[in-house]
């Protein structure tokens, strides 16, 4: 009788992806205080670089100029994206991080429709920043509103050349190649802020263990379960993302958020989640 290889049902998988990179983005918030958002940020993605490098072993002599001409913008979005996102959530609660974050991909899935209903979605995702806006609350700190919609800009230049390159290359050599050219970028951020030099081996096992969470572990949870899902309900579920983050620091931060940004993240899951329905096959 042969060994059956275990394997979770997709739906599940994707959920267990989305809680683990919302534990990852946790564990990640309490290195902070040690070596910094930029220090915390170099050590997952260059961890992380590695596991992917080890793992694909690409072989640069075969990439072509065209490909390189994608590539490196992919991976260079790809860690301005994460250093500019901990910069956040330094700032901010990881729930509103999140929320904010997922602007960019909403745009991104409606850019340039011309239907009613979705710049209906839009209006729904523009009253949940609103919500978030301190127009009378000091305590939401600006500069990390500004940072998470940065990166949420960056996550929607990361989609746009993620889904170029994937045409004209292998996925295996894209994103470790990526996520090289990612570390090359972040590197020097985590030695400037001198967080790197406070590395302990505890420090470090922790940023393996969220190199794991954040990366390694959603990443091979997402591509098997793409495989087996319709892009539409994938999408769906990835909509969920922002009450995850919520729900995590919650747990593991004690990150309470009020009426007003429960009110927020709701709109931009629900906006997110109903373009994906309405959206054009």
């Amino acid at each position: 009788m042969k060994n059956k290889e275990f394997s979770l049902p997709p739906v599940p998988a994707v959920l267990l992806a989305i809680i683990s990179v919302q534990c990852g983005a946790a564990i990640a918030k309490t290195l902070f205080p040690a070596i910094g958002a930029a220090g915390t940020a170099s050590m997952r993605i260059g961890i992380s670089s590695l596991i992917l490098l080890l793992a694909y072993r690409p072989n640069l002599k075969e990439i072509t100029p065209q490909q390189w001409k994608i590539v490196v913008p992919y991976g260079l979005s790809l860690g301005a994206m994460n250093l500019i996102f901990y910069m956040a959530i330094e700032r901010i609660p990881i729930g509103l991080a999140v929320t904010l974050e997922f602007i960019g991909p909403l745009l991104v899935a409606i850019i340039g429709s011309k239907r009613l209903i979705d710049y209906c979605w839009v209006l729904l995702a523009a009253m949940g920043i609103a919500l978030i806006a301190p127009w009378s609350n000091a305590r939401i700190d600006l500069l990390g509103v500004l940072f998470a919609l940065i990166a949420g800009g960056l996550w929607a230049a990361y989609i746009v050349l993620g889904g170029k390159i994937s045409k004209i290359m292998n996925g295996g050599n894209a994103v470790s190649i990526g996520m090289l050219f990612a570390a090359i970028l972040i590197l020097p951020f985590g030695f400037f802020e001198n967080g790197l030099v406070n590395l302990t081996p505890k420090l470090f096992g922790m940023g393996v263990a969220l190199a794991l969470l954040s990366s390694a572990i959603p990443f091979t949870l997402e591509m098997k379960a793409l495989g087996q899902l319709p892009s539409r309900t994938f999408s769906i579920l990835m909509s969920l993302e922002p009450a995850a983050a919520a729900i995590c620091g919650f747990i593991f931060l004690q990150e309470n958020l009020n009426f007003y940004e429960i009110s927020a993240v709701i709109c931009v899951i629900t906006a997110s989640a109903g373009s994906t329905l309405t959206a054009k096959r």
